[in-house]
């Protein structure tokens, strides 16, 4: 039960949404999740400031998941997201910060796990 919510400072096309939408659904992976329960949610044109400064290529990233996993696997997937805007994006990882929300109550389809 991921939940991967992104909001970044540029306008993002249909397309490229499309294709970090799919790449999260693969990377999510790295915290033993699957891309059954996945849900995405992408902001774009969003002002962010870092430092003071507002930022015109940055993104902030929050991981939601149901139970936690391990802080290795936090590690890599800081990793693979900061890669993938970047390559996608052209945001530079020291402009995106990546937060990590483990959750032991989740509700879906009218009950709780």
């Amino acid at each position: 039960m991921p939940f991967i919510d992104t909001r970044v400072t540029m306008t993002v096309s249909a397309e490229v949404k499309e294709e970090l939408k799919r790449e999260l659904g693969q990377l999510i992976r790295t915290l033993n999740k699957t891309e059954t329960y996945l849900m995405v949610g992408m902001e774009d044109s969003c002002d962010l400031w870092l430092g003071g400064v507002k930022l015109e290529k940055g993104a902030y990233v929050a991981v939601s998941l149901y139970g936690s996993a391990p802080r290795e696997a936090y590690d890599r997937l800081t990793g693979q997201i900061c890669a993938l805007f970047s390559d996608k994006l052209g945001i530079p990882g020291s402009n995106i910060y990546v937060t990590y929300h483990p959750v032991s109550d989740w509700g879906w389809n009218g009950s709780n796990f």
